[in-house]
């Protein structure tokens, strides 16, 4: 069974694919599986290789290319859970790259309601490294994953034992906002100052600002560059600006 899902998702375009008991899932933050799927019984998770447009100066081709995967993810997982629940008669519910988040309680947009790092690894697709990213052992850093829960009944894969970080501090010393400085944790509020610049916060202090100026002012702002921005980022969600942690690492970034 285990097989011809992994061949299924392969002949998709999947770059790789691993299996994990829903019982050798385990996140700090995110919620039990239980929580989101009472019947869960096992995760099939996906790795896609990011596409080399993070290394692009242009944030535009950045993001095309972030979205280019998103896209083709969603696709994925959902032609994947319906070849499940039609071959073998189970239950599957996805869990896509990003968004939609649980923007309530006090993790407001921070934490999943499946952390799919924590997948992967429960998976043996790789293993963590300093910057907190699950590295591939083919593709480094320059790796996303979804999933597919399901109440199929599947072991885990072997977990991946080795080391693929090589200690260098090179995402350390090149995030921005110092989001890294504290092993095993990354600031979720610096990291989102400068990775989404035109998020939730920039449009509350941008309505803040207005709300407060006179009218001139406030014609002045709606015809900023930032309000331009604000709105471009409100119609197709959120825009990553900085990849730093995916793209100065030199694990995989070869391949």
């Amino acid at each position: 069974m285990k097989q011809r899902i992994r061949e299924y998702a392969l002949s998709l375009g999947v770059d790789d694919v691993g299996f994990a008991a829903a019982a050798d899932y385990h996140s700090p933050r995110s919620p039990r599986l239980e929580t989101v799927m009472p019947a869960v019984k096992s995760l099939v998770v996906l790795a896609y290789k990011e596409l080399s447009s993070c290394d692009s100066p242009s944030p535009q081709l950045r993001m095309h290319g972030r979205l280019d995967l998103m896209e083709f993810s969603r696709s994925c997982n959902y032609k994947l859970a319906r070849f499940i629940e039609g071959r073998f008669g189970a239950r599957c519910m996805t869990v896509a790259v990003s968004y939609p988040l649980d923007m309530g309680g006090e993790a407001m947009g921070t934490v999943a309601d499946v952390s799919l790092r924590h997948a992967a690894l429960a998976a043996g697709l790789g293993a963590m490294g300093r910057h907190n990213l699950v590295m591939h052992p083919r593709f480094g850093s320059r790796v996303l994953f979804s999933a597919v829960l399901t109440d199929l009944e599947m072991d885990s894969d072997p977990p991946f034992t080795g080391d693929l970080c090589i200690d260098c501090d090179i995402c350390v010393e090149a995030c921005p906002g110092g989001a890294l400085d504290q092993e095993g944790f990354t600031d979720p509020n610096r990291c989102l100052r400068h990775s989404q610049p035109y998020g939730i916060g920039a449009a509350m202090r941008f309505w803040q600002q207005a709300l407060s100026s006179p009218p001139e002012g406030q014609k002045k702002l709606l015809y900023s560059e930032e309000f331009m921005r604000l709105y471009q980022a409100q119609f197709i969600g959120f825009q990553y600006h900085c990849f730093k942690c995916m793209t100065t690492c030199p694990v995989g970034s070869d391949i």
